[in-house]
């Protein structure tokens, strides 16, 4: 089993939405799978646009969604939240795709356009594999 790496700053791993959704979905206990395959100290990140996005899930979805909308947001809670500058009209996903960009960060999403758009730049995707784990791709510096 590799050696831990603890010597180094925690990194970033960017969340998005629908990443939130994951224990309740999969029941899946995202930071012992983050442990297991980053293999050192990380701090889910949440950036204001996401958080944005989901507030307004909040308001306008259907009474179930609106359910599981609330546990993602108390969810989040527990993430490192960081305001970002926003661009006007800009998706939720660019934002993602720029922050990621420009702090060489992982994105915890299971949205199979932006995991496209992230790899094509080389950003490290994390998402969920078989229903039951979480998987990389791509290395982290």
């Amino acid at each position: 089993m590799p050696k831990e790496n603890t010597d180094k700053q925690p990194i970033k791993v960017i969340v998005d939405s629908n990443a939130l959704f994951v224990p309740l979905e999969f029941k899946i206990d995202i930071y012992a799978e983050l442990q297991r395959i980053l293999n050192r100290n990380f701090r889910l990140t949440l950036i204001s646009p996401v958080k944005r996005e989901l507030e307004i899930l909040s308001q306008k979805s259907s009474p179930k969604m609106r359910k599981n909308v609330t546990f993602a947001l108390t969810f989040a809670e527990k993430c490192t939240y960081v305001k970002v500058s926003e661009k006007p009209n800009e998706p939720t996903d660019e934002s993602i795709l720029r922050v990621a960009q420009a702090w060489r960060a992982p994105v915890f999403t299971n949205d199979k356009i932006l995991k496209r758009k992230l790899t094509d730049i080389s950003i490290p995707v994390i998402y969920v594999r078989a229903k039951s784990r979480l998987e990389i791709d791509g290395l982290i510096s």
